[in-house]
């Protein structure tokens, strides 16, 4: 739960949801269009594949993206806290009310008010926040009259809402509410073709941050990275990159820099496969690798394979892989 809209947060422009994928294509255009609009919004994708950032991208476009953008994860607030935390309160409603509150709804006025991981909000308080929506005010605990909010929702969840309602932990009126617009995020395994492009951004990125000055990852690197199944999305790609480069003593993110899971994982893979199966797996990795750092360029990929421009076309096609024209 972040500060009660004291500083507007920062803007983050449409630009930012990374990748040249047909799917994250998707997904900007999207957030292109629901922007300009009053609407609410669902955003929903597993953990780490970048749900605020594109409520950020979605308040940043937005007419209100001067006024302040709120975030709130709805699993990180004790319950006891949660109604006085987003509705606020009067002095003295509780114990430890000694002065006024007005809570992070009241923050979000004129702004975007952000839920994350709705599907933790208790019953109770999911028809407290419906009648919010509906309503467009709060009742303050401990106050006689509510407050008018003017505030766009934009919610995100890691969970299946429609499986969350069918077992009753869920109000399906609520959700028809919340999900006016619905945005998917994709794994980051169903874009494989977008990590070089995200290592390039995280490494920049990483760099300030670490006051290093990496030039890149290595080939044999970048292949594990394109293998590797990702649970833990564009989340997991950046903390295994900021440990490689605190670790690592050469210019370039290198093998031995990456930590043991990811190198363990892929030899797993390959010991559990027959030859054949490890072979196109590998080649298949190592052309996607280098179609990666050609920024899919495929005459440049195909010299530094060694192969004829057909040979590598036949190859994409033989691996299905998704190589994006640049």
């Amino acid at each position: 739960m972040s500060a009660p809209g004291l500083t507007v947060e920062p803007a983050v422009p449409v630009q930012s949801l990374l990748g040249e994928s047909a799917a994250m294509r998707s997904v900007r255009a999207q957030v292109a269009k629901i922007s300009p609009t009053p609407s609410n919004v669902l955003i929903t994708g597993e953990s780490g594949t970048g749900k605020e950032i594109v409520a950020r991208a979605i308040h940043a476009g937005s007419p209100r993206h001067a006024q302040a953008f709120v975030p709130i994860n709805c699993g990180a607030i004790p319950e006891a806290l949660l109604e006085s935390g987003l509705f606020g309160h009067v002095r003295g409603a509780f114990t430890s009310a000694v002065k006024d509150s007005p809570g992070l709804f009241a923050a979000a006025d004129r702004g975007t008010i952000y839920l994350d991981e709705i599907g933790d909000l208790p019953l109770h308080m999911q028809v407290k926040l419906l009648r919010v929506i509906e309503e467009k005010n709060v009742w303050a605990v401990g106050s006689t009259k509510p407050v008018l909010i003017d505030a766009r929702l934009i919610a995100s969840t890691n969970r299946d809402l429609v499986k969350e309602i069918e077992g009753g932990r869920f109000r399906e009126d609520l959700f028809y509410r919340l999900n006016v617009v619905h945005i998917a995020l994709p794994p980051l395994r169903e874009r494989r073709e977008d990590i070089g492009l995200l290592v390039k951004h995280s490494i920049r990125a990483l760099n300030v941050k670490l006051s290093t000055n990496f030039a890149g990852v290595d080939q044999e690197a970048l292949g594990v990275l394109m293998n590797h199944p990702w649970k833990g999305n564009v989340r997991e790609l950046e903390h295994v990159l900021e440990s490689a480069m605190i670790l690592g003593e050469g210019d370039v993110v290198a093998l031995p820099d990456l930590p043991d899971y990811l190198v363990t994982a892929t030899g797993e893979l390959a010991v559990g496969a027959g030859l054949r199966d490890v072979t196109r797996r590998f080649e298949r990795q190592h052309i996607l690798a280098v179609l990666t750092q050609t920024q899919f360029d495929k005459k440049e990929a195909a010299r530094r394979l060694g192969i004829s421009l057909a040979s590598l076309y036949r190859k994409i096609g033989e691996h299905a892989i998704q190589a994006e024209d640049h």
